[in-house]
């Protein structure tokens, strides 16, 4: 049986996923909307690369561009989590960016 992987807004329990608890009065994240990386790592939208998306809301705000928020990402449990989830199948975030453009 395989196990379904979550994506960041079940890891981290946020609720801005669409329909989400908290969407209609914090906003929904971009991640969760992110329809050019629906499917990495196996995720929706861009729920298990979450990283690589501009203006996420990790913390509660808006957490800014890649370069700025990526040394945050990196010590996050869903990064964490996804990278020892997805093993030599992780896809790494320069390649992932460019999907993006």
């Amino acid at each position: 049986m395989t196990v379904a992987k979550k994506n960041c807004w079940e890891i981290m329990k946020c609720g801005r996923q669409p329909g989400g608890a908290n969407a209609a009065k914090l906003g929904v994240c971009p991640a969760a909307v992110e329809t050019r990386m629906d499917g990495i790592h196996g995720g929706s939208n861009a729920g298990r690369c979450c990283w690589v998306v501009a203006g996420t809301f990790c913390t509660g705000k808006p957490q800014g561009s890649f370069v700025a928020k990526f040394h945050n990402c990196a010590n996050c449990p869903v990064y964490k989590q996804v990278q020892r989830e997805e093993g030599k199948e992780y896809v790494f975030a320069d390649k992932l960016r460019k999907k993006l453009k």
